[in-house]
């Protein structure tokens, strides 16, 4: 990891920064073809129902019209888990959450589709699809949901991870656990033990582009589908399964992306725009209002969660005790078993257990959100390792480095840790001059630590070698975070070649062999990974063609700062080759030089973070304003650091949004009150400081530049760092997320 770098770690100009500044980039909704029709989503109004009829007739025969579907026009599916991103997707369920069969299990649930000449007519069209809905009770809280006598959304539901199986069927998907040693006997041993209970709301991700797609089949059952995605080739298989289709016979394509954060690596209207264009045979488009987003997308879960740690007089933690209880919505598959593993992970413990139950609700099923599952988890056990730490009179830094993880630790789910940067996140946190600086009145200050694993996966990269001496990069995972830098960076330092002279492009699903989604934080390192085997792949044939044009042994050619030499001097001698010159000889030498990689990537390395928050209160309005914000995070290698910086930046600002406003609000009848941005409230930029980042690089043995992912990370300690900040601030612990201003106002009143 030494080596001299000559593109890896400097900070060149993004290079999809002009199309996405002059606004020639084309995102979901930019896409058009000739003859498209509107398409529009019928929407349950109910949180539960039961679908006794649905009537299309009338709207069929409005002019205009040119297609309606409904549950019928989609293959039923079969219990079966296929990984999407950071979780895993059921397709019994999929095909019901795309389109409901038996009944609606949240506000929002799409019951009916049509698509007609004009948006106008579509909207119409609409009002005259009869439904004849069963009411039935509704269930929106967790605990509500767990217990015996709740509202049943699915009768077939037993819950797995228990043995034995429960025969009486229940809103409980599945319990898992992690951990290991004896917490009872860690318990008796400590001299300090704190227990508490927290509770978090469902939260989305704020992507500011709407989820949209176009989708064309033509009569001979060939399909193009354009859409915005964090996972194009997972849109291809789950069309074809919906729909009965064959892979080879839909292409998809992946837009530029407006942001995702995991919310995208779901399908919502791909495969009900494509059911349309069957039916129609015309090219369909549909894009969700900002209401359909929240309203039938996934947001990242609400919890309960109860943490129980003990310590010893020393600080030297002798137990640690989680039970988390996510919120599904209306199908299985919350994070709860990432935030099970991750809740205890920055720690090195003896005795340690996580328990967690997956419950459906009558809310839209969850989707990823940046570490799925690990902030809800860690902003407990954050909290009560500050709760601890003040209790035992010792700074909040030195009670996590006396516990910290390092290499060789046993991780709380079970592996031990490679070489990790945890200990160096907080070391020079604590030598950082934000940890020193001087705080005012009603002013408060945070610290908390963060986990991701970070993921690899299929991936498959083709590098071509272009007659002038240039190359391009064709990569399959979707750039939602600056991933065509880091691809063209780092075939520019394998190649030797100027960065300017190396373009990386995302192919479509026909161009490339199979690539799992862009999530978990594995682009940059798997991609990467494919990236590096690809242009090896190449400089090994532009050696063969030199050993040709000299007609020399092969193994008698070597590659060295970006030329082609004899490897020694009895191998004859020949003036060097550069890439341009072998090039340009292609032709007559066996055609075009590619290389190519196609990998499972393994070796993902996990990623540590520490953040640091400065907050003041206003005692009057219960407004809380961040002053300050540091986030220190190992990235193992920082491809492009300034990226690396944007992601930081990024999670710590959608976790202060997450701390301090942001919720579902549903009130008693099932209803979403806040279905926009006005009453929806994320961070804008009054509202943040300026984020100052520190980059640790503590190489990833297993990468060949030493990445490890970073994109997750930063959003886990947010929200505990600026709860222990509020309890410095105004000796108040909260528990219940957000901590809005009625929330702060009645506890200063209490």
């Amino acid at each position: 990891m030494d080596q001299k770098l000559e593109h890896v770690g400097k900070r060149p100009i993004r290079p999809d920064g002009v199309d996405k500044v002059t606004g020639r980039a084309k995102f979901g909704a930019d896409f058009n073809l000739p003859g498209q029709l509107h398409g529009r989503i019928l929407r349950s109004p109910h949180p539960h129902a039961r679908l006794v009829s649905i009537d299309t007739s009338e709207a069929e025969k409005l002019s205009g019209v040119k297609a309606v579907v409904t549950r019928d026009d989609f293959n039923d599916q079969e219990m079966k888990l296929v990984p999407a991103g950071e979780l895993m997707v059921n397709y019994h369920d999929l095909v019901r959450n795309i389109m409901a069969r038996e009944k609606v299990l949240y506000q929002g649930h799409a019951v009916a589709a049509v698509a007609a000449t004009r948006a106008s007519i579509a909207r119409r069209a609409l009002k005259l699809i009869k439904v004849e809905y069963e009411i039935l009770p509704h269930v929106l809280d967790v605990e509500e949901a767990m217990s015996e006598d709740a509202p049943l959304l699915h009768d077939w539901m037993h819950t797995v991870g228990v043995e034995p199986r429960p025969e009486k069927p229940s809103n409980i998907a599945k319990r898992v656990e992690f951990g290991h040693g004896d917490v009872d006997k860690g318990f008796a041993e400590a001299d300090v033990v704190i227990e508490r209970t927290f509770n978090t709301q469902p939260v989305h991700q704020g992507y500011i582009e709407p989820h949209a797609c176009v989708a064309s089949m033509s009569e001979d059952g060939q399909s193009e589908v354009w859409c915005t995605t964090q996972g194009h080739f997972q849109v291809r298989g789950f069309c074809a399964d919906l729909l009965g289709l064959d892979q080879s016979s839909i292409r998809v394509t992946a837009s530029e992306i407006g942001g995702g954060f995991g919310g995208k690596t779901a399908v919502y209207l791909e495969p009900v725009a494509l059911a349309l264009s069957r039916k129609s045979n015309r090219p369909v488009k549909l894009v969700m209002s900002r209401s359909e987003v929240f309203l039938a997308s996934g947001p990242a879960p609400g919890a309960k969660v109860q943490v129980k740690i003990g310590a010893t007089r020393d600080g030297k933690i002798t137990a640690g005790q989680a039970v988390l209880k996510y919120q599904a919505g209306g199908f299985q598959g919350s994070p709860v078993q990432p935030g099970a593993m991750c809740a205890f992970a920055p720690y090195d413990l003896e005795n340690v257990q996580a328990i967690g139950f997956d419950v459906v609700t009558n809310r839209p099923k969850t989707a990823a959100y940046r570490a799925p599952g690990a902030p809800i988890s860690e902003f407990a056990v954050e909290s009560v390792i500050d709760e601890l730490a003040k209790k035992l009179d010792i700074d909040p830094l030195d009670f996590r480095l006396k516990n910290a993880a390092r290499e060789g630790s046993k991780s709380s789910y079970g592996p031990k840790f490679g070489p990790i940067g945890l200990v160096q996140t907080l070391e020079k946190a604590k030598a950082h001059d934000h940890y020193q600086a001087s705080l005012g009145k009603d002013q408060g200050r945070g610290v908390a630590s963060g986990f991701w694993f970070n993921a690899g996966g299929d991936t498959c990269v083709n590098l071509t070698v272009n007659g002038d001496g240039t190359a391009t990069v064709v990569v399959g995972t979707p750039d939602i975070g600056g991933s065509r830098a880091s691809m063209a960076m780092m075939a520019a330092e394998e190649l030797n070649l100027p960065l300017d002279k190396v373009k990386a492009v995302i192919g479509d699903t026909a161009a490339l062999g199979f690539n799992f989604v862009t999530g978990g934080s594995r682009a940059t390192f798997a991609s990467g990974m494919a990236t590096v085997n690809a242009a090896k792949a190449a400089k090994a044939e532009m050696c063969r063609r030199a050993a040709k044009i000299w007609d020399i042994p092969e193994e008698a050619v070597e590659w060295e700062d970006g030329s082609v030499k004899p490897a020694g001097e009895n191998a004859g001698e020949f003036e060097p080759m550069s890439l341009k010159e072998i090039a340009a000889l292609a032709p007559k030498t066996g055609g075009p030089i590619v290389g190519m990689s196609q990998i499972n990537a393994q070796g993902a390395a996990p990623s540590f973070g520490t953040h640091i928050v400065d907050l003041e209160v206003d005692r009057e309005t219960g407004r809380v304003t961040i002053l300050r914000y540091t986030v220190l995070q190992d990235a193992g290698r920082a491809i492009h650091p300034a990226y690396v910086e944007g992601q930081f930046q990024g999670g710590a600002a959608q976790g202060i949004g997450w701390a301090l406003n942001e919720e579902y609000i549903y009130n008693e009848d099932g209803l979403l009150e806040n279905p926009n941005f006005l009453d929806y409230r994320i961070p804008v930029a009054s509202d943040l400081p300026m984020i100052d980042t520190v980059i640790i690089e503590e190489p990833n043995p297993r990468h060949p530049y030493g990445v490890r992912g970073v994109g997750e990370t930063p959003i886990v300690p947010p929200m505990a760092a600026i709860a222990n900040a509020l309890e410095n601030a105004l000796g108040i612990r909260f528990t219940d997320l957000p901590m809005s201003p009625p929330k702060v106002l009645a506890a200063l009143d209490a």
